[in-house]
This record gives C-alpha cells, sequence and structure tokens, in this order.
C-alpha cells in the first residue's frame, strides 16, 4: 500500500535516470529535499535538471537516484 497525502494524491518512492526523471519529482541530495522544476536535455542522453531552490544538476544517462513522484488520483 502506498501512503496517502492530503488531495488525493499518492506518494510513489521510485528509481530515476535520466531517461525517466519528470518535472515535480523530489530527490534528496546531500540531505535536502530538492524538487525538479525543469529538464534540459543534452548530449548522449544526459540531462540537466533545474530544482526550485535555483541549483543545476548534470546526470548522465546511467545515474540512478531515488525520487518521491506524487501520483494524482483520477
Amino acid at each position: 500500500m502506498r501512503p496517502q497525502v492530503p488531495g488525493g494524491a499518492l506518494v510513489s518512492h521510485i528509481e530515476v535516470t535520466a531517461a525517466t526523471v519528470q518535472r515535480g519529482d523530489i530527490i534528496q541530495l546531500g540531505g535536502r529535499a530538492c524538487r525538479v522544476r525543469g529538464l534540459f536535455q543534452l548530449h548522449h542522453g544526459s540531462k540537466h535538471l533545474f530544482f526550485e531552490s535555483g541549483e543545476l544538476l548534470a546526470i548522465h544517462p546511467r545515474t540512478r537516484l531515488l525520487a518521491v513522484r506524487l501520483l494524482r488520483r483520477r
């Protein structure tokens, strides 16, 4: 069973890569939770992730990160 948050959304803990990361994913980096605000495709499948805090992270296609994704209930 997945934990439920107010507003009818479900929280899912997932592993993301450059190919699967989405806007709105929350990734923990250095003990801080960072929400992905934007994505920019780079060469050979890499991506730049822009966070709401203004920070930037470049990830390689084989980089694997743990993220929290809010799934809206329909």
